[in-house]
């Protein structure tokens, strides 16, 4: 059928049925309205190019009408302007954004309009994301404030750094008394006291740059907050050498790097490198207990080794090692598997529980709260550093690797990061309530 110039093109029928594309599209008709605003165009003009009518269109641009494809490639042609463009969800980052302000604003005296936000982020796009970014700086900052200021009063290492500190301080300043109030003081008195006033003053210079160091790292928040958390920071970079790392700002950390480096290498020596990976590589089987008959050798040193080395199949794993009270000593997480702040942990983890079973491995199929399943090995030993005579210490290790498609029919067993980040509301082992709701 060939139409007239200038005549009038007839009206489709307005849509009745749900759009095709995903329901969620809350801002293809403010795109559309600043699309035509910004070429000149009326509402009439643009409703005659896409074959609807004006009042219609109107009913989309304040998003009262659903906008199928047929439509919208209509429309999109009509405002010379790819469908694309009007359907991307790029505004839904700055949409969440926009309520995460909303809900941290102190005056609620004068109600946000929520229903406006997607209205607000389709206008003005740069004001709102300048309102989303201060307000998320803002949030930071005073998340941080009161981290560090839980930090002054409740970190053990600096309380100690400290206390050393004044300690020194006030016995610098009590032997320069008893020398400067007494002149007549005898000559073997007089050289006790240098000699003590020597060796105060350097031990509170030593200790005064210990604690000049660990402030430092309060300034940067990239820098891990604990010497634990540098160490495991240390860890995660490929364990350079403690006496260059940058991570490494304080005394602790430093000295806990060493003594962690100096077990590797007793291991080591132990199981050569090359040993294990060849001996891995011909096994070709996820079997830790498997490796450790063949190499001949502990089960607990073939799983430290493997979670270093990581040869071959086990490129992917991680490992967890704490003493008796559980206590971190070395962790480093297989893809995917959220570690807790060091001292914290699921009391479900076969780490635990081969705790109190030493001697005996421990395997599980684990699942965390996201759905991410892992294949877990533990096992605990006793050490006996001090002889017959002392107290035996205990020391477990976990390894974990992520779980391979056939195992994901076996039922696994439901473990969380920690209780007071762990979703999951009917746990056996719970012993505080969570921050986050039911999973």
């Amino acid at each position: 059928m060939v139409r007239a110039s200038g005549s009038q093109p007839p009206l489709r029928p307005e849509p009745a049925a749900a759009p095709r594309f995903p329901a969620k599209r809350p801002l293809i008709g403010t795109r559309i309205r600043e699309r035509r605003l910004s070429l000149g165009w009326r509402q009439t003009e643009v409703a005659r190019r896409a074959e609807i009518s004006a009042a219609y269109l109107n009913l989309i641009e304040h998003n009262r009408r659903p906008v199928g494809t047929e439509l919208l490639n209509r429309l999109a042609e009509a405002l010379q302007i790819d469908a694309a463009e009007l359907t991307s969800d790029r505004e839904e980052v700055l949409i969440s954004g926009l309520r995460e302000a909303a809900a941290l604003a102190d005056d609620q005296s004068i109600p946000v309009e929520l229903e406006q936000i997607g209205e607000f982020a389709a206008r003005f796009p740069g004001w709102a994301n300048a309102l989303a970014l201060a307000s998320r700086r803002a949030d930071t900052l005073e998340r941080r404030l009161v981290a560090l200021s839980d930090r002054m009063t409740r970190d053990p290492y600096l309380l100690t750094t400290l206390h050393e500190v004044q300690s020194a301080v006030t016995a610098v300043r009590s032997t320069a008394s008893i020398l400067a109030e007494t002149p007549d003081i005898d000559e073997s008195w007089r050289a006790r006291f240098h000699a003590n006033l020597d060796g105060d003053s350097q031990r509170l210079s030593r200790t005064a740059q210990s604690l000049v160091a660990y402030l430092d790292t309060f300034e940067d928040d990239a820098v891990p907050m604990s010497p634990q958390e540098e160490v495991e920071a240390w860890i995660a970079a490929g364990q350079p050498d403690p006496a260059d790392a940058p991570t490494l700002a304080s005394d602790a950390a430093r000295a806990m790097a060493g003594e962690l480096q100096l077990a590797q290498d007793r291991d080591r020596r132990l199981l050569p490198d090359a040993e294990l990976a060849s001996t891995a590589d011909a096994l070709k089987l996820l079997d830790p207990a498997a490796l450790a008959a063949r190499l001949g050798r502990p089960l607990d040193l073939v799983l430290r080794r493997l979670g270093v080395l990581r040869p071959g199949l086990w490129a992917q794993s991680g490992l967890v090692i704490c003493d008796g009270s559980g206590a971190p000593l070395f962790r480093r997480a297989p893809p995917g598997f959220e570690l807790p702040r060091p001292g914290e942990g699921c009391a479900l983890w076969p780490l635990f529980e081969a705790l109190a079973q030493p001697q005996l491995p421990v395997q599980r199929l684990v699942e965390t709260p996201g759905g991410a399943r892992y294949l877990a090995w533990a096992v605990a030993e006793r050490l006996l550093p001090m002889g017959f005579g002392g107290p035996a210490l205990s020391r477990a290790q976990m390894l974990l690797v992520p779980a391979e498609a056939q195992d994901d029919r076996r039922e696994a067993l439901a473990v969380g990061p920690a209780c007071r980040i762990c979703p999951r509301p009917a746990c056996p082992a719970r012993h505080e309530p969570s921050i986050l709701g039911p999973l």
